[in-house]
């Protein structure tokens, strides 16, 4: 005899259970950050943490059902820069947003430069936000405007230093975080700029700094 199908009932509580302790992490991540205590969150919920185990198992599981929504919009936000008719202003519009999207939720910002091997969804959103990244970062370098040895990996290294900023100034001057996005986009631009870099880190290198972020 095969297993019994759950009752409607018991699919529903499951469900209602779910969505609370996703809208629970939520809060807590965003004015916490994500090393938050899970018993926290469970308590937030108003659930056993046994129950947040069975429907997150790990806590890379809830990270990615918190901010798969705003991953989504991550990914979307860089289609929308390369539909800009100026592709330097594109580029700018882009980093700003995430840098904004940063400073909007205090979990976000550390989600950004971490990675999610077990969630396969979420981190195939990261993987067409990188993709077309690369080729923003084309169109603006074919443009004039972006100097030319500007990487994708540099995105990571920015997102990185910001959320140091982000993490350092928010009670205090939440603001910074603009002033010091403003100062890197002069450094990008080609029209202020002509020193060389040393060289960039290699994507696998970047890799592994996300790894170990967490």
């Amino acid at each position: 005899m095969g297993t019994p199908p759950a009752k409607p009932g018991l699919r529903a509580d499951a469900e209602s259970n779910r969505e609370r302790i996703v809208e629970a992490a939520r809060r807590v991540f965003a004015e916490q950050g994500l090393n938050v205590a899970l018993r926290e969150v469970a308590d937030e919920a108003g659930v056993g943490i046994a129950t947040l185990y069975r429907r997150f198992p790990t806590r890379a599981d809830l990270i990615a059902g918190v901010f798969t929504e705003k991953m989504t919009i991550y990914a979307e936000s860089v289609e929308t820069a390369l539909a800009d008719p100026d592709p330097w202003h594109g580029f700018c519009g882009y980093l700003e947003t995430l840098c904004a999207m940063q400073a909007e939720d205090q979990g976000f910002t550390h989600v950004l430069t971490l990675s999610f091997p077990t969630a396969k969804a979420f981190e195939a959103q990261r993987r067409r936000a990188y993709q077309n990244f690369s080729r923003l970062i084309e169109k603006a370098q074919e443009a004039g405007r972006l100097r030319p040895d500007f990487v994708a990996e540099d995105l990571i290294m920015l997102l990185m230093a910001n959320a140091g900023v982000l993490t350092a100034t928010a009670q205090s001057a939440p603001n910074t975080w603009r002033r010091f996005l403003a100062y890197l986009i002069e450094s990008f631009d080609t029209a202020t700029t002509t020193a060389a870099l040393p060289a960039p880190p290699s994507a696998r290198a970047m890799f592994r700094a996300m790894r170990q972020a967490r």
